[in-house]
């Protein structure tokens, strides 16, 4: 979302949530809603937010219900629950799970804010970025990556990719060569000109096929070139790789 930080407000209070949203915007922060635990869940599946506001109390499903249910798959989400009520056990229940904080409303909107920051600076992993036209290519690497504690954005491709990374930062960048469109060459020029420090991953099946794709990107300073079917020690291997470099210069 946006580059000082993307917040996810889960409260089936309308009017709660367009006033956080309202006051967190000006602040320079992201945010998107969700008025149910499903919708949440839903979100997130396919956003990494730096913070979740998640009222405990909701319809469907209550709030540790769907941060459950989050953590299956982005086991490294912060998730504040938020509550009016005495409900000591959800509560409870809720900090044994690993909720990043519990805050009580009326909300105070200065130490949400530096909730936000402190996720921020507590957050593990590297935001990746996996751009293929191909679903089972995405969803499998995702999957694969997530489980090893990173977080994974998709795009099927380069004109989605621009939009996504207008909407959140990324460290890496995977893409693949051979789309329909905008090519993984020119979607990795398109992504640079909005945020010029991703560092790309170019992917193929097609090497021979791709050669000039392959050395035009080398030129403009991807990373490398991996081969599909992916090694997947290899894949983990060149982000660890990239990640060390970055700390490093950073």
């Amino acid at each position: 979302m946006s580059e000082k930080g993307s917040v996810l407000i889960v409260d089936d209070n309308e009017s709660l949530c367009t006033t956080l949203c309202f006051i967190l915007n000006r602040k320079g922060y992201a945010t998107a809603t969700a008025s149910d635990g499903p919708d949440a869940i839903k979100l997130t599946e396919e956003t990494p937010f730096d913070l979740t506001l998640m009222d405990i109390r909701m319809p469907l499903m209550n709030g540790v219900d769907a941060f459950k249910e989050i953590k299956k798959f982005r086991p490294d989400a912060a998730v504040v629950m938020m509550t009016a009520y005495s409900v000591e056990e959800l509560v409870q229940e809720a900090l044994e799970e690993g909720a990043f904080s519990i805050i009580y409303k009326p909300l105070d909107i200065e130490k949400i804010v530096a909730l936000i920051e402190e996720a921020k600076r507590n957050k593990k992993g590297a935001f990746i970025l996996v751009v293929d036209d191909n679903e089972g290519t995405r969803v499998t690497l995702r999957n694969i990556l997530v489980n090893k504690g990173y977080t994974v954005g998709l795009a099927e491709s380069g004109d989605e990719a621009v939009a996504v990374v207008r909407e959140q930062r990324y460290d890496l960048l995977f893409v693949d060569l051979k789309m329909p469109v905008l090519n993984g060459y020119e979607t990795y020029l398109a992504v640079k000109e909005v945020q010029q420090d991703i560092v790309a991953v170019m992917m193929t099946a097609y090497r021979r096929d791709m050669t000039e794709l392959v050395e035009a990107a080398l030129h403009d300073n991807a990373y490398t070139c991996i081969n599909k079917p992916l090694n997947i020690e290899y894949v983990l291997k060149i982000i660890e790789e990239i990640m060390m470099k970055k700390q490093v210069a950073g």
